[in-house]
């Protein structure tokens, strides 16, 4: 199993975001849905440690993840958030950004590829970018991380229909060409359906509602 979570506890200033939430999210691709405020947004940022459960327990294949190393954690278990959070420079600068950090070397090219983008876009100014398109430099920043998983916040949120199918169907390939698990938030009622194999509902914290994405 990728993640199990037992009585996880998350607040937010004075407000209970996550209410004891039990469930498990497996290999693959899953998709968690939801009502605005359900917590599907807090659980993404618990389970590569952007922030710590208030009580509970989560697991990343078997192992707690407070016994974890929260860099090499957050190198194995990538967030991309839903908006664009780019550095100034280039587009090849951004791709590099977390590499660097991570004390790697960056193949922007093959990155860009990924991430559904031509080499070309490489020494393009980032902040000029359209957001369909700054997406998917955040997409390829995060995989030159070389992650196991990838945590997507609401991917497609801010682009029209084409755009959105296209990132979807970058985000299928991945999935054939790096053997990488997604979990991703939605509130496309049927992006699961396209992308995923199981779907997880959430309401008030609490998971209310699980299942295959297709019939």
């Amino acid at each position: 199993m990728l993640f199990e979570l037992d009585g996880v506890v998350a607040s937010r200033g004075e407000r209970v975001v996550l209410a004891g939430l039990d469930g498990a999210i497996a290999e693959g691709a899953t998709c968690i849905v939801g009502p605005s405020g359900a917590g599907k947004s807090t659980l993404l940022r618990l389970l590569n440690r952007l922030a710590d459960p208030d009580a509970g327990a989560i697991s990343y294949r078997g192992r707690d993840l407070q016994v974890l190393d929260v860099l090499q954690l957050r190198r194995e278990v990538a967030l991309v958030p839903q908006l664009p959070a780019l550095v100034e420079g280039s587009v090849a600068d951004n791709v590099r950004y977390g590499a660097l950090l991570a004390g790697r070397d960056a193949d922007v090219g093959r990155l860009l590829r990924l991430a559904g983008l031509g080499e070309s876009f490489a020494e393009r100014t980032a902040a000029r970018l359209s957001v369909g398109e700054q997406q998917r430099v955040m997409l390829a920043r995060a995989l030159a991380l070389e992650p196991s998983v990838l945590l997507l916040d609401e991917p497609t949120s801010a682009l029209d229909h084409e755009t959105t199918l296209a990132v979807e169907a970058t985000l299928t390939e991945l999935r054939g060409e790096l053997e990488i698990s997604l979990v991703f938030v939605t509130h496309d009622l049927l992006q699961p359906r396209r992308l995923g194999d199981r779907v997880l509902a959430l309401r008030d914290g609490r998971l209310v509602a699980e299942g295959a994405a297709r019939p």
